[in-house]
């Protein structure tokens, strides 16, 4: 084994998701994705088929009328905002941003990047991407007591924010990565064209079932795969103590 897949495999075992967070939601999953041995490198024209897709998929999706938050996994998590205290109109989750982008054209932002907004958008689930060289530590969903540093930009400039008190936000040892669940990334860890190592966190609520977060997954093992001969995936999945409990039912 590797350093770098030594890596992979301790931060997966050590990640976390706090009891505080499943009381919310007993319903929440969360796969945890990580890639070793990506050849980095621009967008390409794989990333472009895979971007129209997704468009086409949300033009689908949303055709006859249906609006962004009838969606059923738009729904949930538009719930799951206001148990925390977050306003959904104000402060979308990922997957509800991008769909309502998805009419004038997807972002187009780095290869790794594209890759996880067009699985998000054509499995319609929410679904984070970082640079595990730049993390520290393992991956941490937790309530934020308000005082853990964000990395972001207001006003064309690097500031550090605060997570409000309560706020389900994902860390690692040096601070939040990603406030409001899914809602905005930082910058610290965020992926780019060198990035070869990447950490991948996709989100489910009820009614998304389990087959189809793993589903999800597997579609972007595929496309992860053609980054590089020598890829190497790992997952994990982490459930609720109800869940757990549910599946252990004859």
């Amino acid at each position: 084994m590797t350093d770098h897949e030594a890596l992979m495999t301790d931060r997966l075992a050590r990640a976390e998701v706090d009891a505080g967070v499943f009381a919310l939601r007993p319903d929440y999953r969360v796969l945890i994705l990580s890639a070793d041995g990506i050849v980095p490198g621009p967008s390409d024209d794989g990333n472009e088929a895979l971007l129209r897709a997704a468009e086409a998929a949300a033009a689908a999706a949303l055709g006859a009328g249906t609006s962004v938050e009838e969606l059923p996994h738009v729904a949930a998590w538009r719930e799951a905002y206001r148990a925390f205290g977050a306003k959904p109109q104000r402060t979308r989750n990922s997957l509800e941003a991008l769909l309502r982008r998805a009419d004038g054209g997807l972002p187009r932002v780095n290869r790794l990047t594209d890759i996880y907004n067009a699985i998000s958008v054509l499995h319609q689930l929410p679904i984070g991407g970082e640079d595990l060289g730049r993390y520290a530590g393992a991956p941490a969903l937790r309530r934020a007591t308000g005082h853990e540093a964000f990395d972001t930009v207001a006003a064309g400039r690097e500031v550090i924010e605060h997570p409000e008190p309560g706020e389900v936000v994902w860390c690692d040892d040096a601070g939040v990565t990603c406030r409001r669940w899914n809602w905005r990334q930082g910058r610290r860890t965020q992926l780019t064209t060198e990035t070869e190592h990447a950490l991948f966190i996709l989100d489910a609520l009820a009614p998304m079932a389990d087959a189809a977060l793993e589903a999800a997954a597997n579609d972007l093992t595929v496309h992860l795969r053609r980054l590089g001969p020598d890829v190497r995936i790992a997952r994990r999945l982490i459930a609720g103590p109800a869940l757990a409990t549910e599946r252990e039912q004859p």
